[in-house]
């Protein structure tokens, strides 16, 4: 009886060793996970819209397994929640260390999109809408440039992307806008009587951003400059450009080489 008691006990103390251990193994079952579970885990976070949360966890793929498709989205998907948590430093610092990592992958052309939009800085959504937001001409053109030149870059080396369209409507923006930011300082320029300073700001928008709209006043500002400094041959070559686009622009007439900007401000 003694020893049958005994029996029943240690198997008891077995069931329950066992159970313990098995509900150890449930509570930290992610040591037993492979890339894949880690990825869904990660995209489960960033549809949800827990971008930090999803960082940790593609963070934790990384080091896991290195390599592989999974670490590989892993990098693409970190650069997109870095961008839509607001932190577009640590965005484009993934975004590089992928192109750096994998310069010929499939989804370059995403990756120079999404760094163009990193510098773009504005939400991801309906283009009117994004574009209606903020005039850039009234911001630093440092990221406007750089923005530009990643959509450039992308138009150009994959001109069949599904992000090219987009990347197009948004260079027409950043050419106007960044045509506009030169225009505004031109005009400070010529308010504050440093004619070359705004002359070489105006010809910059001349010869850059030849189809924008900014193009008419940047021709009125050489006409004006070339002729305060006293260069006349140069003031009726700006001269003739502008009546040969523009004929009915008031400073195209002969003997009209100055105008007041004091209305533009």
């Amino acid at each position: 009886m003694k020893r049958s008691v005994t029996a029943v006990i240690l198997l008891a103390l077995a069931l329950a060793l066992g159970g313990c251990g098995w509900l150890d193994r449930k509570l930290d079952d992610k040591r037993d996970w492979q890339a894949e579970d880690w990825y869904r885990a990660a995209k489960e976070e960033l549809d949800s819209g827990g971008w930090l949360a999803a960082v940790k966890i593609y963070g934790e793929l990384e080091s896991r397994f290195p390599f592989g498709r999974y670490a590989q989205q892993a990098q693409l998907d970190t650069a997109y929640a870095y961008y839509k948590e607001g932190d577009t430093a640590q965005s484009i610092a993934a975004i590089d260390r992928f192109i750096k990592a994998y310069p010929n992958h499939q989804n370059l052309d995403y990756a120079l999109y999404l760094k163009a939009l990193a510098n773009f800085r504005e939400d991801l959504g309906m283009l009117p809408t994004v574009l209606g937001r903020q005039d850039l001409a009234d911001r630093d053109p440092k990221a406007a440039r750089e923005s530009f030149e990643m959509f450039k870059e992308l138009v150009a080396r994959f001109p069949d992307s599904r992000y090219a369209d987009d990347a197009l409507a948004r260079m027409n923006h950043l050419v106007d806008a960044l045509a506009r930011h030169e225009l505004h300082v031109a005009r400070y320029y010529l308010r504050r009587g440093a004619w070359l300073s705004a002359v070489n700001r105006a010809q910059d928008i001349v010869v850059r951003f030849p189809d924008s709209p900014e193009r008419r006043e940047a021709l009125e500002i050489l006409v004006e400059g070339y002729d305060r400094m006293g260069m006349p041959d140069l003031r009726d070559d700006a001269k003739k450009v502008l009546a040969a686009n523009y004929p009915q622009d008031a400073m195209a007439a002969e003997g009209r080489n100055r105008k007041s900007w004091w209305q533009f401000w």
